[in-house]
C-alpha cells in the first residue's frame, strides 16, 4: 500500500469546513464569508474550480481576517496548481491566528505535499502539542503521512505510535501503522493494526490488498484467499482488484 500523502488534502477540507462551521456573529459580511468559503470549498470537492474561486474570491472581499477564510483560499490556489498564491493564504490564516490548531495543520500539510517534510512535520508537532487542539491525534497522524512520504519510516511510527497514545483506536493512524509496519518488513505488527483497524471500521479495497499481501509474505495462504475474496466481492472493478489480479498471475504454479 503506498503512503497516502493525499489523505492530508481530505483532512484538510474538513478541517478547513470545521474552521468556518462556527456560530453566527453580529457582522452580517462575516457570516456571508463563511457560507461563501464553505460553498466555495463545496464546489471545489466537486471539481468546479471556477465557480470555487468565485465563492471563495467573494468571502476574502466580505472578511479577509477570518481564519477559515484563508485556509479555504489557500486549498483552493494549491489546487489550482497556484503554490505561491496558497502559501501567502496559509501564511496569513496564521498571521491572524498564530495558535490556531487548524491554521498549523493546514500549513504543515501544504508543506508536507510540496516537498518540504521536515517542516511540515515541526508545524504539525507544533499543532499537536497546542493545548487549544483538541484532536492531538490527526496532527501526529499527518505527520507520521509526511515522514513515511519522505521514506523516515521510523520516524513516521514515533509519530503514529504517538497518535495511537492520543487516542488508542484512531483508525487512520491504525492504517498506517500496518502499511509503515509492512514496509519495515515486520509483518506480524503489520497483521496486528490492520486486525485492529478492521475491528473499528469497514475495510476498503487498499486495505484489503494491503492484507492480502501481508498474508501473502506471511505465508499464510487461507488468510491470504480470505482478503482476496473480501476484495473481489466488494470491490469487483477498483483499481486494487486489478492489481489483485496481477499479483496472482505471477505467482508459482
Amino acid at each position: 500500500m503506498k503512503t497516502k500523502v493525499v489523505l492530508l488534502g481530505v483532512w484538510l477540507a474538513c478541517a478547513a469546513g470545521a474552521a468556518v462551521a462556527q456560530q453566527p456573529t453580529t457582522d452580517p459580511m462575516h457570516d456571508a464569508a463563511r457560507i461563501n468559503v464553505r460553498l466555495g470549498l463545496e464546489y471545489m470537492r466537486q471539481g468546479q474550480l471556477a465557480i470555487a474561486r468565485e465563492k471563495i474570491e467573494k468571502a476574502l472581499q466580505q472578511n479577509s481576517r477570518d481564519v477559515g477564510v484563508q485556509i479555504g483560499a489557500g486549498m483552493l490556489y494549491e489546487q489550482m496548481q497556484d503554490r505561491s498564491r496558497a502559501e501567502r493564504h496559509y501564511r496569513q490564516a496564521l498571521r491572524i491566528e498564530s495558535d490556531n490548531p487548524e491554521a498549523q495543520n493546514s500549513f504543515g500539510a501544504f508543506l508536507c505535499r510540496n516537498g518540504e517534510a521536515q517542516r511540515g512535520e515541526d508545524v504539525f508537532l507544533e499543532a499537536a502539542r497546542n493545548p487549544l487542539y483538541r484532536t492531538p491525534e490527526v496532527a501526529y497522524t499527518n505527520a507520521g503521512v509526511c515522514a513515511r512520504g519522505a521514506g523516515r519510516l521510523e520516524q513516521a511510527e514515533q509519530y503514529l505510535r504517538s497518535a495511537l497514545a492520543q487516542r488508542t483506536v484512531y483508525p487512520e493512524a491504525l492504517l498506517q501503522m500496518a502499511g509503515v509496519s509492512f514496509e519495515r518488513r515486520n509483518l506480524l505488527q503489520s497483521r496486528a493494526f490492520l486486525q485492529r483497524y478492521l475491528s473499528a471500521v469497514p475495510g476498503t479495497a487498499s486495505v484489503f490488498l494491503l492484507g492480502f499481501q501481508v498474508e501473502t509474505a506471511l505465508a499464510d495462504a487461507a488468510a491470504a484467499e480470505e482478503y482476496a475474496l473480501r476484495l473481489r466481492e466488494k470491490f469487483p472493478d477498483s483499481p486494487e482488484a486489478r492489481i489483485l489480479a496481477d499479483l496472482r498471475r505471477q505467482e508459482p504454479e
